[in-house]
Formats: C-alpha cells, sequence, structure tokens
C-alpha cells in the first residue's frame, strides 16, 4: 500500500482531524498551534516526509496551498485563519 493510500485509509478509520502541511509554513505551524491551545488532537501530515500526501491534500483541496486541514464531519479549510479554524472547532462541538 502507498503512503498516499494509507493516509487516506488511516482518515477513514479515524475521522478525526487531519492537517497536510510542512514545518517552514507559518500558516501551517499557527494551525498546529490554534489546535494546541484548544487542546484538540489532530493528526500532522508533514508534506516533507511524505511528499506524496500532497496529492491527497491537493485532492482533497483542490488548490496547491498548505495547509489543508479536513474534519470528521468530510469539510475542510485552506489557509483558514485562527478565527474560522476555532468557529469550525466549537461547531463540531470539540471546543
Amino acid at each position: 500500500m502507498s503512503e498516499t493510500q494509507q493516509a487516506e485509509s488511516q482518515q477513514s478509520e479515524t475521522q478525526g482531524i487531519r492537517v497536510f502541511g510542512a514545518d517552514w509554513c507559518g500558516d501551517c505551524r499557527r494551525a498546529k498551534r490554534v489546535f494546541g491551545e484548544a487542546n484538540v488532537a489532530y493528526e500532522w501530515i508533514d508534506l516533507v516526509e511524505t511528499p506524496e500526501a500532497a496529492d491527497v491534500a491537493e485532492d482533497i483541496s483542490g488548490r496547491k496551498n498548505i495547509p489543508v486541514i479536513t474534519y470528521p464531519d468530510g469539510t475542510h479549510q485552506v489557509e483558514p485563519s485562527d478565527a474560522d479554524m476555532r468557529a469550525k472547532l466549537a461547531e463540531l462541538g470539540l471546543v
């Protein structure tokens, strides 16, 4: 099974929050900080360590921008603001 297939399989199994990003990306670091401050678990998918996962993120969002964040309700956000992430977490009842 390829790493891309594993990432897709993991999402269907866990149905949790996934963050596709890279440590060099300021918006990605900011997203990690928002989830950390909210004490919300998420799966970090490092696109430097797993470059094939970039194709998964692009398939989800239709864009090459990161971070791409997927949520258990099947929605996603691309480069969201702090307020957008917090609003989504509240909508999901996670904060």
